[in-house]
């Protein structure tokens, strides 16, 4: 009998793979105890969740240059200026990427986003440590990205309930069945539903349709990937959902305040 085959490394792999090496950097110039001495310099958390639970749609907008499923998207010298469009446009939270290598995002995006505008912001990185949890929190973030994908066992709890310590509120992401399971089981508040698979980059427009009926309607829904204007936010909202993540199609529109705008407050 042959030996069973290893399983290949999804691009989710090779995504953690990279976000760990550039983590030991940080981590060899700044330590857990700077981090936690920075704290004290940072503003209390903002609380994202009223809005959240408000009446119509609220928008995450994000502030994201490339994707490993599109390449580049946009030129943004200077991440301060467009998160004050996004807040101009009524967004209820701005997500900042964070990761270096696959979507040229840093912390100091995140920083610049913090001094520049009020709204809670979300730390969108590839999360599977405490110390990021801590960086998160040190740059000012409110929220941070928990993929239960790369989470495996006892870690996706760990992590949650850190940064719940920390004061981040906490958007718990999920792809299929059995991760959505584990993000209900969690009791997770904020769970992300996104149609993008990150093992293999492929969207099924029908993920969220299909996921949204297993989560508690006392939880906030969130629709990831697939939005490009208000009739897909319409169909969410429809299906369940009270926000909706939207990166690419806002960082390519010349008038993102306005696409905000035309996103935000829609009913079923």
């Amino acid at each position: 009998m042959s030996a069973p085959q290893a399983s290949q490394p999804t691009v989710l792999d090779g995504i953690v793979a990279g976000a760990l090496e550039d983590l030991a950097v940080r981590r060899a110039a700044v330590s857990e105890a700077d981090l936690r001495a920075a704290l004290a310099d940072v503003d209390p958390p903002r609380d994202p969740m009223p809005h959240f639970r408000g009446p119509g749609s609220s928008v995450i907008a994000e502030v994201k240059r490339r994707s490993p499923s599109k390449g580049e998207l946009a030129d943004i010298p200077d991440p301060a200026a467009l998160a004050r469009e996004y807040a101009a446009g009524g967004a209820a939270a701005i997500s900042v990427l964070t990761e270096r290598r696959r979507f040229g995002g840093s912390l100091d995006d995140l920083r610049a986003v913090r001094a520049a505008v009020d709204v809670p912001l979300l730390r969108k990185d590839f999360i599977v440590t405490e110390y990021q949890l801590l960086e998160a929190r040190a740059a000012g973030a409110d929220l941070a990205l928990l993929i239960v994908a790369s989470l495996p066992g006892e870690l996706l709890p760990r992590l949650h309930d850190y940064a719940r310590e920390l004061g981040l509120t906490v958007l718990v992401e999920v792809h299929d069945e059995e991760e959505t399971a584990r993000a209900v089981d969690l009791g997770a508040e904020l769970v992300g539903v996104n149609a993008r698979n990150l093992k293999t980059l492929a969207v099924d427009d029908g993920t969220f349709g299909r996921l949204a009926p297993l989560i508690p309607d006392d939880r906030v829904k969130v629709a990831e990937s697939g939005i490009f204007g208000p009739q897909d936010v319409r169909r969410f909202v429809a299906e369940g959902a009270r926000a909706v993540l939207v990166g690419e199609a806002l960082v390519k529109d010349g008038a993102p305040r306005r696409a905000v705008e035309a996103m935000t407050g829609i009913r079923q």
